[in-house]
């Protein structure tokens, strides 16, 4: 009985103290009594209401001002024009994208009629009184039939005056006068976290406003283009909601500038889902002014297939920072590049005076030169720096393909005289005559060795993958690797923390691959 009393003394003790401490913090202000439910917070000040009221006022007056030179396209292709497309759920894509970049204009209905012919939609913006309206090159790509419909509910025939696969970007002609234009602002002056509005017609819902933010600028979305070695990827990202059908349309800025052409958005399922990309509308006005005075669009090219900076590289190179352009490969024997004197492995860093943050960033100084001019290109090449004149050529209308590989149809690799190398994280095997033959190697490719299994906690990981085939080093030491020794012999004196790095060849089938330059640490 005591102990009871004792602890129910102790108890209450302890809630005079608790309820003595909240009085006594109260008294000074420093908390305060109230229930959960909070009070009705008081109307915000005219002071705090202003703001929200301005950018109200801004989005109204920029859909007043853009969306009358914004078009609805309607786009019709006969069936036995249709170009091969694969299936995935609901949707019908394009060969070629990888999961999460849809080119998400083909939207497709699907129907079990093959003769029937294919029906889309897309969007543009009117760029001239007269008629001239830019859109994406896929919007109107194949098709018979191209109809233009205005915000006054007009109608247009309208034809195709050119297109470019390359950067995706079209331009079309309705005959019409006095049409409402859009202006055109700089995207280079555009940045992170800018609001932008996204006009277009999605889901069949005509002349629909979006608003976001300017989310990242520089994309690259090389899944666009895979089989494209001058595709230009230097896209401004924006949150403002994009769906199928917004292709084409006018991506603005909060003076009602476009600064982009909606082409593409990232996402699992083909719908919005937080992230579209724009290209820059300086890029595409470079292209629709060479369309309409040559027919055809100029562009000056270096001539090599690049890729950005890793930290291994950078390491390789003697770089401070990760920046700047790795040269993969050549486009071919003719390649300005070439001649100049560069070599695979070349970190491309400036270009006339202008720094090179990255793939896309040389193709943005690049593109503000015309083919035949003679540019001074600064390289780093294994701790050393130089500067070659290479004097760009023209890109042919025609381009070369290179086909990257899909390792989900690679052979497995026999495994015979397989080798593991620990200090990589990754197993090689000789050359097999099989091999070679499938893929169709050249001399060169036939005398290196076969990636057979990549170690997914080690440093090869997501650098080289199986049946790649390693054909050479080039730093720290350059030379080739015919054999399994030739590999061993370059990694016996590497130490922890040195960085390695190959020339690669990945195969693909009918003699197509991609030559690669991969930098590896080992590891640590």
């Amino acid at each position: 009985m005591t102990n009871k009393y004792s602890r129910a003394r102790f108890g209450a003790a302890i809630v005079v103290a608790f309820l003595c401490g909240l009085i006594f913090a109260s008294g000074f202000n420093l908390t305060g009594f109230g229930w959960a439910q909070s009070k009705v917070a008081s109307k915000p000040t005219a002071a705090q209401v202003q703001p929200l009221a301005e950018t109200e006022n801004a989005f109204e007056a920029i859909a007043d001002k853009v969306t009358p030179a914004v078009v609805s396209i309607q786009v019709q292709r006969s069936a036995r024009n249709h170009p091969v497309v694969r299936q995935r759920g609901n949707q019908r894509v394009p060969q070629g994208l990888p999961p999460g970049f849809e080119d998400f204009f083909r939207q497709f209905d699907n129907t079990p009629m093959d003769d029937q012919p294919q029906e889309a939609s897309g969007s543009g913006f009117i760029v001239s009184k007269d008629g001239y309206i830019l859109t994406n090159n896929h919007v109107v790509a194949d098709m018979d039939k191209v109809t233009v419909g205005l915000l006054d509910r007009r109608t247009f025939d309208a034809r195709v005056v050119g297109r470019d696969p390359t950067t995706d970007v079209a331009v079309i002609k309705i005959d019409a006068n006095n049409l409402p234009t859009v202006s055109f602002g700089d995207d280079a002056k555009a940045r992170v976290g800018q609001w932008v509005l996204a006009i277009g017609n999605p889901l069949q819902l005509d002349f629909t406003v979006t608003a976001g933010i300017v989310s990242a600028k520089g994309r690259n979305a090389n899944g666009l283009f895979p089989n494209n070695p001058y595709a230009i990827t230097d896209y401004i990202q924006t949150d403002a909601a994009i769906n199928p059908g917004n292709s084409g349309g006018p991506l603005v800025n909060i003076r009602g500038d476009v600064i982009g052409i909606n082409s593409a958005i990232a996402s699992g399922t083909g719908y919005y889902a937080g992230y579209g990309f724009a290209i820059p509308i300086t890029l595409a006005k470079e292209v629709m002014d060479d369309i309409i005075k040559y027919g055809k669009v100029r562009r000056a090219i270096v001539g090599v297939q690049i890729d950005d900076v890793s930290p291994a590289d950078a390491k390789a190179a003697g770089l401070n920072e990760i920046r700047g352009a790795k040269v993969g490969a050549f486009t071919d024997d003719n390649s300005p590049a070439k001649k100049a004197g560069m070599e695979v492995g070349d970190i491309i860093v400036g270009v006339n005076g202008q720094s090179v943050d990255s793939r896309s960033g040389l193709q943005r100084v690049i593109r503000g030169f015309h083919p035949g001019e003679t540019v001074d290109v600064d390289v780093a090449r294994f701790g050393s720096r130089k500067t070659l004149h290479v004097r760009l050529a023209e890109a042919p209308a025609d381009t070369n393909q290179v086909a990257s590989a899909d390792r989900s149809r690679l052979p497995a690799s026999s495994t015979n005289g397989a080798r593991e190398f620990d200090k990589i994280g990754l197993s090689v095997e000789p050359m097999s005559p099989e091999f070679a033959r499938q893929f169709q190697l050249n001399d060169q490719v036939r005398k290196g060795v076969i990636v057979t299994n990549v170690t997914s906690t080690g440093p090869s990981y997501h650098q080289l993958g199986p049946s790649d085939v390693i054909v050479g080093e080039l730093y720290p030491t350059k030379r080739d690797i015919t054999s399994v020794t030739d590999l061993d012999q370059a990694l016996s004196s590497l130490k922890r923390g040195d960085v390695i790095e190959f020339k690669v060849w990945r195969p693909a089938p009918n003699g197509a691959g991609l030559q690669q330059v991969v930098s590896v640490e080992v590891a640590k």
